[in-house]
C-alpha cells in the first residue's frame, strides 16, 4: 500500500467514525477512549511490516519491578519506518484529534525519542508498571496507541478517573487487537501493561501529540533518561545514591 493509499484509508476510517459518539465517550472517562476496529487489517498491513523489518534493531530493557520488554525509537522509525512515520504525520489525523480533545495538536520536535515508537512484549514476562505519560512540554501531551500484533494473552490495563474529583477510580482491562486505537491525555489515564507469557508477541505503536514544543527542562532532564531507557542506550547512566542526584542535577543545569 502506498503512501497516497495509506492517507486515503486513514481518512476513511476517520469519516466512518460517529465522532460525536466517540467525543462523549472521550469526556465522559476523563480523556480516555477505546475504539475496537479503528483500521482495517489492509491498511495496517504495511505498518506491520515497518514493526518487524525494524525488530531487528529493537533495544531490550529491564528495570526491575517497574518494565521488562523491547522498543524502537522515534530515530530509527523515521529511518526505515515509512508507514509508520507517514500516519504519524498525517494532517488529517492530527486535526480529529485535535478536534477530540479540543486542542490545536502539534507534532513532538524531532527530536524526542517517543514522538512516535514501537514497543514489543515478546519475552516471557514483558510486562511495564502503572505510571501516567507524564508530559515535560509546557502544555499537554496526548497518547495514542494502536495495536499491531496481539498473539499474547498481555493486555492494557487502564485506572480511569484517578484525578477526577467527585468520581471513584474505574479499572479497565483493553486487548489491542490490530487496528485498534486509544487516545489518552497522558497526565489523567494511570495505565500498565500485563506480562506476556512464554511464546507470545504483542506490538503496539504509538504516537504523542503535544500542546506545546517548548519544553520543561527539568522535566525534560528526567524524561530523556526516561526515554533512553524505552527507546535506546543511555549516553549516560545514573548510579544509585548521592552520585546520581548530583549527575541529574548536573545534567538539568546544563540548559
Amino acid at each position: 500500500m502506498n503512501t497516497t493509499s495509506i492517507s486515503q484509508s486513514v481518512e476513511e476510517a476517520i469519516q466512518s467514525l460517529d465522532f460525536e459518539k466517540v467525543f462523549k465517550e472521550y469526556w465522559d472517562e476523563d480523556e480516555c477512549v477505546f475504539i475496537p476496529d479503528f483500521l482495517p487489517l489492509e491498511t495496517i498491513s504495511p505498518w506491520v511490516s515497518d514493526a518487524e523489518n525494524l525488530s531487528r534493531e529493537l533495544n531490550r530493557n529491564y528495570i526491575p519491578k517497574h518494565k521488562k520488554g523491547g522498543s524502537v525509537s522515534h530515530f530509527a522509525i523515521a529511518q526505515r519506518g515509512p508507514a509508520l512515520f507517514e500516519f504519524y504525520h498525517s494532517e488529517v489525523f492530527r486535526l480529529f484529534l485535535s478536534r477530540l480533545v479540543k486542542k490545536d495538536l502539534k507534532l513532538c520536535p524531532r527530536e524526542d525519542p517517543h514522538g512516535c515508537a514501537l514497543y514489543y512484549y515478546t519475552q516471557s514476562g514483558d510486562h511495564i508498571g502503572y505510571h501516567y505519560d507524564t508530559s515535560y512540554y509546557k502544555g499537554a501531551r496526548y497518547t495514542v496507541l494502536i495495536g499491531l500484533v496481539q498473539q499474547s494473552s498481555s493486555r492494557l490495563l487502564c485506572r480511569l478517573h484517578t484525578r477526577q474529583e467527585g468520581h471513584l477510580p474505574r479499572d479497565v482491562v483493553l486487548d489491542t487487537l490490530p487496528g485498534s486505537m486509544v487516545i489518552f491525555n497522558g497526565d489523567k489515564v494511570y495505565h500498565a501493561v500485563s506480562p506476556s507469557k512464554e511464546g507470545e508477541r504483542r506490538i503496539v505503536f504509538t504516537m504523542e501529540y503535544v500542546t506545546s514544543q517548548l519544553k520543561m527542562y527539568l522535566l525534560k532532564s528526567f524524561s530523556f533518561t526516561k526515554s533512553d531507557e524505552k527507546c535506546g542506550p543511555a549516553p549516560w547512566v545514573f548510579i544509585q545514591g548521592t552520585r546520581a542526584w548530583v549527575s541529574f542535577l548536573i545534567f538539568a543545569l546544563s540548559f
